[in-house]
């Protein structure tokens, strides 16, 4: 019986000590692989407008892909604050327009579903044709009309910005996150049962008083 007893709690303490392992860890990979950041503007519409809170995942450079939302903060520009644009070039792209023309990244109009009314060239008669330099980034706001994007800074290297001053991208894939929080859950399951299971244990089989001598 006792040695039931005292298999039955190392199994709840061990299956308690795993919990915490899972409770800990997944708190962890969220509060440093991920931040959420509040949008004041509205050179990202119709996908982000101010007021809307947007989840980020961090990345390092070299990380980010065209296509991505970057958050970005670039020395001189936006008066130091981060900024939310979407990367359109990468080293080594050739990226160009023409006033009421399509962006073209390589000779290749790009398909921009996203971009607000639908007309890359909306509100702009900016025209330009640059290679991203390595190591930079070409960003442009989804919002033509209205964004402070790489078109307005080409005299400072072709308008880019470096990979590392990207801070963090949209979270594009949340399905990790949901399996780190169903981690989490299950975690703190394990815990509160071998909590629960060690009161029990001790309520039931009180430790034995030795008579003094």
């Amino acid at each position: 019986m006792e040695r039931t007893r005292r298999a039955t709690r190392t199994v709840s303490r061990t299956l308690g000590a795993l919990g915490a392992v899972l409770l800990v860890g997944s708190i962890a990979y969220v509060g440093t692989g991920y931040t959420t950041t509040g949008i004041d503007g509205d050179g990202m519409r119709p996908a982000y407008g101010t007021g809307d809170r947007v989840l980020l995942e961090r990345t390092g450079a070299g990380a980010v892909r065209r296509g991505d939302v970057v958050l970005h903060r670039s020395p001189g520009r936006h008066g130091e604050l981060a900024v939310l644009q979407r990367v359109v070039g990468v080293g080594g792209d050739r990226v160009a327009q023409r006033p009421e023309g399509p962006v073209t990244v390589n000779g290749e109009p790009l398909a921009e579903p996203y971009v607000l009314g639908g007309a890359p060239s909306s509100g702009t008669a900016l025209a330009y044709d640059v290679v991203v330099p390595e190591g930079r980034l070409f960003l442009l706001g989804d919002n033509r009309g209205n964004s402070l994007d790489s078109r307005h800074f080409l005299e400072d290297r072709s308008g880019t910005v470096a990979e590392h001053a990207v801070l963090a991208r949209v979270a594009k894939d949340r399905s990790v996150l949901c399996l780190t929080g169903l981690a989490a859950l299950l975690g703190l399951a394990l815990v509160l049962g071998a909590i629960v299971a060690e009161i029990a244990g001790r309520a039931k089989h009180p430790a034995r008083r030795h008579p003094a001598p």
